[in-house]
């Protein structure tokens, strides 16, 4: 949800930057601005006379001006490249034994995990994301618990169960995991 509403106002924020940019350039070229616009013409500046030489005298102004934009623009793409890169591992390599290999892809490792973590007894819900390189996969498992159940012994059966099925079907040498429960929401008991 966090990523989506991230992507949605980075799209936002694009689009009026374009808007706008294009705009001024569109007047710039001639074309008849509305009267509420802040550029009247062609001949209008952006910054005027007065602007741009009230810190002509001050040799530190203009190069510390274009050195934080320099920042903001390196900022805005780091975020940008942190936001549209991919967290989830499309495949894994599996060994075959020959030498050549073959690829699993992450989903299907990640549905399998998932499915036989929710089958163990206790677990209401479970989600698991691959991460890491495809000769070196790691999993992020989040288990809805029920009540009864017992944190520890749910984590032994993970571990026991469908981790290492999933290691031993992709010939891996370690899946190694982050793992995090929580329990299911419910009632107070009454105890009479």
């Amino acid at each position: 949800m966090l990523r989506t509403v991230n992507r949605v106002l980075l799209g936002v924020a694009g689009l009026v930057l374009v808007v706008l940019g294009g705009a001024v350039l569109a007047v710039g070229l001639g074309v008849e601005a509305p009267s509420w616009w802040i550029h009247d013409s062609r001949s209008d500046v952006l910054l005027s006379d007065a602007e741009r030489t009230r810190w002509r005298d001050a040799g530190w102004w203009w190069p510390a001006v274009l050195a934080a934009l320099a920042v903001l623009v390196l900022l805005a793409l780091w975020w940008l490249v942190a936001v549209l890169r991919r967290r989830r591992l499309a495949e894994v390599l599996v060994d075959t034994g020959d030498g050549e290999g073959a690829l699993l892809r992450g989903r299907a490792l990640e549905g399998v995990l998932a499915t036989e973590a929710s089958a163990l007894d206790g677990v209401a819900r479970a989600h698991v994301h691959l991460t890491g390189r495809r000769s070196a996969p790691a999993a992020r498992a989040r288990l809805l618990l029920e009540p009864h159940v017992d944190p520890g012994e749910a984590l032994d059966h993970l571990t026991n169960q469908a981790l290492a099925h999933a290691r031993n079907s992709a010939g891996l040498a370690s899946l190694p995991a982050e793992v995090r429960l929580k329990g299911v929401r419910h009632r107070a008991e009454r105890v009479s």
